[in-house]
């Protein structure tokens, strides 16, 4: 089980890596998928399908299809060096500030008391259904709305005013 972890946990900070470094913004996308990609398999490893399922359907499906045709629809004269962010001192404070994180991300793994074993049992997809499309409902319909809300302001910024 370990190994299988460790692996999975290496390609998703690979694609995380590639998503960073990588001067092409397309090919930045294509890393992010696969980071997504990644997290997906970690939560089929530990027996969360459901959130394995979510993560495959909505993140590395629909999430990256908008990053991409979003990339796609801005003007660019070549998406050779369309990532901004290549400056060597961008770089280097960006790496120090993920150093930085790490560690204290680490830090908090390694002092935080461990459970006893005794994990609650999870909430199957009923559950979550349940709650999702009953107590929750209105909420969950605001954030579709403000997705789509964000999703048609997109189009109109990439695509341009009228000219007139």
């Amino acid at each position: 089980m370990s190994i299988v972890f460790y692996f999975l946990a290496a390609v998703t900070i690979i694609g995380a890596l590639g998503v960073v470094l990588s001067p092409n913004v397309v090919h930045s996308a294509l890393f992010l998928v696969l980071s997504f990609i990644g997290v997906a398999a970690i939560y089929f490893s530990i027996g969360a399908e459901f959130l394995g399922a979510v993560q495959l359907m909505v993140y590395s499906g629909a999430v990256a299809v908008l990053i991409v045709m979003a990339i796609m629809l801005t003007r660019r004269d070549s998406m050779a060096q369309s990532n901004p962010s290549q400056k060597l001192f961008r770089r280097v404070v960006t790496g120090l500030l993920a150093g930085g994180f790490f560690f204290l991300i680490g830090l908090g793994i390694v002092l935080s008391p461990l459970p006893d074993g005794d994990l609650a049992p999870s909430a199957g997809a009923h559950e979550i259904a349940q709650r999702m499309l009953g107590t929750y409902v209105l909420p969950f319909e605001i954030v579709a709305v403000l997705l789509l809300v964000a999703m048609v302001g997109a189009l109109v910024l990439a695509r341009g005013g009228d000219t007139e």
